[in-house]
């Protein structure tokens, strides 16, 4: 992790699609004055029963999400614009900016490759990013939104974050942005 104060908060379930392969799921995140981002994800349970992609050189890739990954939304405060960022634990990540809610996808090219690092130890899976984020430079606060897809071993997918919206799972609504860093 940064230098920075990290911010630890634990992602809850989504109530309509729960993983029973999963205990907790831990985050923590700090931001340095230079931009860079941490997110450390802290993932406890039977870790058989999760489908972790196998490694791969890092790269950039689409679709990241709809297998076991982790994820970062960061938005300037205030501002409706906001990043994607996924971090896979195969090394793989994705990058995309919006400019509003579900708005504006396109590629973030200011976003350099971020560092993924990933590590188990019996029931414990940790995955560590860190990326530079140009618009993260300075001291203007910025709202984040943590999150985590799961596939179990069956195949079903969890849905984990730190506020889940009313409905169906979406990473992307403003009530996401729960956390002020």
């Amino acid at each position: 992790m940064s230098s920075s104060r990290a911010q630890a908060v634990a992602l809850a379930p989504h109530p309509s699609a729960r993983c029973d392969a999963v205990r907790a799921i831990e985050a923590r995140v700090a931001r340095a004055p230079d931009g860079a981002l941490t997110v450390r994800y802290s993932v406890e349970g039977d870790l058989a029963r999760v489908r972790l992609p196998p490694p791969c050189p890092p790269r950039r890739a689409d679709g990241l999400w709809q297998h076991t990954c982790f994820e970062a939304f960061v938005a300037p405060d205030p501002g409706p614009d906001y990043l994607e960022l996924n971090f896979s634990p195969s090394g793989e990540w994705a990058s995309y900016a919006f400019s509003a809610y579900r708005e504006g996808m396109a590629a973030a090219e200011d976003t350099a490759a971020p560092a993924i690092t990933v590590s188990r130890d019996g029931s414990a899976l940790t995955v560590d990013a860190a990326v530079c984020l140009t618009r993260l430079r300075g001291g203007a606060p910025a709202r984040v939104a943590l999150a985590a897809v799961l596939e179990e071993s069956s195949g079903s997918l969890s849905y984990w974050a730190l506020q889940h919206p009313p409905g169906r799972p979406d990473f992307h609504h403003p009530l996401s942005f729960a956390l002020q860093i």
